[in-house]
């Protein structure tokens, strides 16, 4: 497994209004396993492109504007899933995550997109999100948590 590269992405830390971030549960998984909107980064794109085109593909909308970035960070899959995602050529992702805020309204966001990911959503604190998302990206997200200024290191 170490020796298998990370896939290189972006993912938005997406703030409403009132400071809550959206989360939203994976359509794939039975389990709790929510997470912010995040995805792979295309040949020639900018991490930057990346992230709105992922929120277009996910989330239905990209009514939103960048307030800042964290550094790459990397996170590894559980060795049981390495050989289910990615068909196996990863190990994990290396991701740059944005600090966003939202533009639009609530109706503007429609997860049921072209190829749907998720099966709802909603605004949470963001402390909650370590209680909602799947274990293995807990430390993930403290560090992005960290680095944004969402909570203290």
């Amino acid at each position: 497994m170490n020796a298998l590269p990370y896939r290189l992405g972006t993912g938005a830390v997406l703030r409403n209004q009132q400071g809550l971030i959206f989360a939203a549960q994976r359509i794939d998984n039975p389990e709790p396993a929510w997470q912010m909107p995040q995805g792979g980064i295309d040949t020639h794109e900018a991490p930057s492109q990346a992230i709105m085109r992922e929120l277009l593909e996910e989330i239905g909308t990209d009514h939103a504007i960048i307030l800042g970035q964290s550094n790459w960070l990397d996170y590894d899959l559980p060795e049981d899933l390495v050989a289910k995602i990615w068909k196996g050529r990863f190990r994990g992702q290396r991701q740059k995550w944005f600090l966003m805020d939202f533009q639009g309204r609530d109706d503007d966001i429609n997860i049921q997109t072209e190829h749907p990911e998720f099966r709802e959503w909603a605004w949470v604190a963001y402390p909650e999100l370590m209680d909602l998302i799947v274990p293995f990206k807990r430390d993930l997200y403290r560090q992005i948590g960290a680095e944004l200024g969402l909570i203290s290191s």
